[in-house]
């Protein structure tokens, strides 16, 4: 039966005498800039990811404001172009890939194996920095102008135009490393770090899915950069390789780019997919429905999501042999996430739900992901994609799945462990506000963008015909109330640095290993190194034979209350 509950409530508080933690243990720039410890790599990668949100976000806004009336209006066509293609260059590149495995997952892959740090702290924090130069070098886009090739940077157009495709791409590049050194350190640390007693039967299930998300990132990404060398060589000796002028083949362009981008989808659903079952456990107090079928589910969808990336090539030219058999793959690999959501939704029944914010979000995850999942089997029929490709429907599918999947469980991650990040509680009130403001704004914003796609509405058009106006004026205002809600989580948590009580080591009363450390942790993460007897999700085991919310020992420095 589900209850709504108040942030904290679920747990009695913890008395932490000890002041020093990982947040204050050394003061100053440079103990940042220098650091080795995932904790503060984590934040720092946190802040570098929220902003280039809200930097996408704004372009985001200002492409639904143009198209708030059709004809010229606000901004030129070249300006237009550029700025949707920036927004989407920063959003995929620079926030939705990176923000959950280096924000979250740096921070709690080293708790919840138990370890002190990740397995190779420097590279941790060489991947930041490569994280930020190649954020820095494809921005410089900017100074030229900005990219007017879309996020994709389709051939022969971006070898030819003279907008700055070079530094983007080059960007794109570097930060691909550091994508790689962050999955290396995850795989590395989950199979060697982990405490006396975790078997890989007793992993959260976060753990497997960015261990899944780690396997993507090491194997795919060089295809990326590989193709993006190819790109740059092209456009700077001339090299015959994509365009068809010099011998080349665009369409060479497009497998080896959608190799990529494809498992890339995975990159940034996998660890969501990791948030909501650690979600959905704790806060129904219950044990995830068929836990082995989940965690192999995300190894399963990591395997296949390399075998359907043709299925964006529908209208390219390629054979109908390659198009059926791409199109029953694209169906096939629906099925682990399906074996996902049934169990996700298997463990709600007869659980305990307690409606906080976290939790909140997560049923959000359930409703949105699962429209953009079936719409996405719209695009898998042959007949049907030919008629949806480069409409809006496209847009909509996308962003329910990136957006209303990724972002949401992003969010919904971020106020799961804001306690143990900063130490402080957040207004589970304005934390409900903001959700139903991220709610309501994200499906009026994009559910009215099927319709327009499905009635023919190209992608990406900066003009469009009188008789879809209302649909996109519709959408713009849906985008309107979305930033609010976005701008109010923002508000809310930090609002909760300042004016939060003092969070508890266990709010929430999970079981998973990183409950047991101090709120915030120390720098160590543990004064002794814990031994694990029971599952990730036995609360009672975990909980003193209850079942019920409430730490049984008392974070290192604190005493339970």
């Amino acid at each position: 039966m589900a209850k709504t509950a108040e942030a904290g409530q679920l747990a009695p508080p913890i008395e932490q005498s000890s002041p020093s933690n990982y947040l204050t243990a050394r003061r100053g720039l440079a103990s940042w800039l220098f650091t080795l410890d995932h904790k503060r790599i984590a934040v720092m990668y946190l802040v570098s990811v929220l902003t280039a949100f809200a930097l996408g976000g704004v372009l985001a806004m200002l492409v639904r404001l143009k198209l708030l009336f059709p004809g010229e209006a606000l901004m030129s066509p070249d300006t237009y172009n550029r700025v949707f293609t920036l927004h989407g260059v920063i959003m995929i590149f620079v926030f939705i890939i990176p923000a959950i495995p280096a924000a979250l997952g740096n921070f709690l892959v080293p708790l919840m194996v138990g370890a002190k740090d990740v397995a190779f702290p420097r590279l941790n924090l060489l991947s930041l920095y490569l994280y930020w130069a190649g954020a820095t070098i494809a921005l410089t886009s900017l100074v030229w102008g900005g990219v007017d090739t879309g996020w994709t940077f389709y051939t022969p157009y971006s070898t030819t135009t003279a907008a700055p495709v070079i530094s983007t791409t080059l960007g794109a590049f570097v930060m691909g490393f550091s994508s790689i050194l962050t999955g290396l350190n995850f795989i590395v640390t989950i199979h060697k770090m982990r405490a006396p007693g975790l078997t890989w039967f007793r992993l959260p299930l976060m753990l497997w899915a960015l261990y899944a998300t780690s396997v993507i990132q090491i194997l795919a990404t060089p295809v990326l950069g590989i193709t993006l060398l190819l790109l740059i060589a092209e456009k700077t000796i001339g090299i015959g390789i994509f365009d068809p002028k010099l011998g080349g083949d665009p369409v060479l362009f497009q497998h080896f780019f959608w190799f990529y981008s494809h498992p890339a989808v995975y990159i940034m659903i996998l660890p969501a997919m990791g948030i909501i079952s650690e979600l959905i456990a704790v806060h129904a107090r219950r044990r995830v429905f068929g836990y082995k079928a989940v965690a192999f589910s995300s190894v399963a969808i990591a395997l296949l999501g390399f075998l359907v990336w043709g299925h964006h090539m529908f209208v390219s030219g390629q054979s109908p042999l390659a198009a059926t058999i791409f199109s029953f793959l694209t169906f096939f690999v629906a099925i682990p996430s399906a074996v996902k959501v049934f169990n996700w939704l298997a463990t709600l029944w007869r659980g305990s739900i307690s409606l906080t914010v976290p939790m909140l979000y997560a049923l959000s995850f359930l409703f949105l992901f699962t429209i953009g999942g079936l719409t996405g089997l719209f695009l898998g029929m042959l007949a049907q994609n030919v008629h949806l490709t480069d409409t809006y429907f496209v847009v909509a599918h996308f962003h329910y799945v990136m957006v209303g999947g990724t972002l949401v469980a992003f969010i919904g991650g971020l106020h799961h462990w804001w306690p143990k990040i900063t130490g402080r509680m957040y207004s589970e009130r304005l934390g409900q506000i903001a959700w139903a403001l991220i709610f309501i704004g994200f499906n009026a914003t994009f559910f009215v963008q099927f319709i327009l796609g499905s009635r023919g509405m190209p992608r990406r058009y900066y003009s469009y015909d009188a008789k879809y106006q209302f649909f996109h004026a519709f959408s713009t205002v849906g985008s309107w109330i979305l930033g609010a809600g976005l701008l109010l989580v923002l508000i809310l948590l930090i609002n909760s640095l300042k004016r939060g009580k003092a969070a508890p080591a266990n709010p929430w009363g999970g079981a998973t290993l990183e409950w047991k450390a101090a709120s915030p942790p120390i720098t160590e993460n543990f004064a002794t190194r814990p031994e694990v007897t029971y599952g990730p999700y036995d609360f009672a085991a975990a909980l003193g034979g209850t079942g019920k919310a409430g730490p049984t020992a008392a974070p290192e420095g604190g005493k339970a209350a």
